[in-house]
């Protein structure tokens, strides 16, 4: 049996998608576990986590060896548990005897580094790094409107739009579904509050892009790319996402809804909807193989695109660790396919050995 470990950090993050998947896990000659990585014995390499009964079809307490495939799902913030999990999971990752399904992807501006002189850097919002209130300053004092986001940032926390008008500073933002507007009278007042913001996070800053629909609500299209069973990289599904009229977000954490690509894209002129498909033909073609070249394998990516009200096509974020809640409203017939999906390319890594993968991995270390 192939022994498969689901990491999250805490065993309760994604319980329904896991449980379903570790439900398919024996018909495929998988054994499921899930563990917190701190729960791994340095001593021992024991881990304590939890084993799926495929008898019972429920988890039950367990003590085992590292499984031999791992499969990431942690998501890192600033808390205490994140810190210590991390130099877990990459100590895992440098081990011979352990295969990830995806090694991850690095933060915003080093995504952005890699792929600025490919193929796919007229899709890339210009993007530069925030070092000091007076580089914000200046790009708002030649009248543009911007963007600025956390490096590290996921699920549109700490998204704010800026904006100069005379002397005052409108800032946007969106916190627990609520649209929270600001404005600072001078840019005294805004400089001490952005500064208050930068020694708590690294910022990115990009031009302000006009993703609404015609009700001025914000949205993007969300493709999952996965790998399957050979190996070979294929999109699983796309939907789009709606955000609050007026906002700036349209996430569904931050209170977006879901709805059909299709549906959305038989409302747009033909002509429109030909060039639509073409470009995002071409984006998601390059992608994959654009970022592992330049980084370590992955094994799915979240792709979100925003169209602007010009016409313009922009690749607004990459994500390793993607969710599912956009495909599975917009597509629930796929629910199947993506309970599945890890456990087939799980089987596929343990029986091709995947030798390429710790090769890259090794050579990365080495510099």
């Amino acid at each position: 049996m192939i022994t498969f470990g689901i990491m999250s950090l805490n065993l309760e993050t994604e319980a329904p998608y896991i449980t379903e998947m570790a439900e398919h896990a024996k018909d495929l000659g998988i054994e499921a576990f899930r563990f917190v990585p701190t729960n791994i014995n340095p001593n021992t390499l024991q881990v304590q986590g939890k084993k799926f009964d495929a008898e019972k079809k429920d988890w039950v307490n367990a003590e085992f060896p590292i499984p031999r495939i791992l499969y990431d799902r942690c998501f890192y913030g600033e808390d205490e548990q994140s810190k210590q999990c991390l130099p877990i999971v990459s100590w895992l990752k440098s081990r011979r005897d352990i295969t990830f399904l995806g090694y991850g992807l690095p933060n915003k501006l080093d995504l952005y580094q890699a792929l600025k002189d490919t193929k796919l850097s007229a899709y890339l919002p210009p993007t530069k790094q925030v070092i000091d209130t007076a580089g914000i300053l200046k790009e708002l004092n030649s009248g543009k409107k911007i963007v600025i986001k956390p490096i590290n940032g996921s699920q549109g926390y700490g998204i704010y739009s800026l904006k100069k008008n005379d002397k005052s500073i409108h800032v946007k933002t969106e916190k627990q579904k609520q649209i929270i507007s600001r404005i600072f009278p001078n840019e005294g007042k805004f400089s001490q509050w952005l500064r208050s913001l930068l020694a708590r996070h690294q910022y990115l800053m990009q031009p302000y892009l006009e993703l609404t629909n015609s009700e001025l609500q914000p949205f993007d299209i969300r493709i999952l790319l996965q790998k399957n069973e050979h190996g070979n990289w294929g999109e699983i599904g796309r939907g789009v996402r709606i955000g609050t009229s007026g906002g700036i977000l349209s996430n569904l954490s931050a209170g977006g809804m879901a709805t059909a690509f299709s549906e959305w894209s038989t409302s747009l002129p033909a002509a429109r909807r030909e060039f639509i498909q073409q470009e995002l033909t071409s984006i998601l073609t390059e992608l994959p193989h654009l970022l592992e070249r330049s980084f370590l394998p992955l094994f799915e990516i979240g792709v979100d695109i925003g169209i602007a009200k010009n016409g313009s096509i922009w690749i607004l974020d990459m994500n390793s660790k993607p969710g599912r809640k956009v495909i599975l409203q917009t597509r629930p017939n796929l629910k199947e396919k993506l309970y599945c999906a890890p456990l087939l390319y799980a089987k596929y890594l343990s029986e091709s050995k995947d030798q390429e993968r710790k090769n890259i991995y090794e050579k990365t270390l080495s510099h």
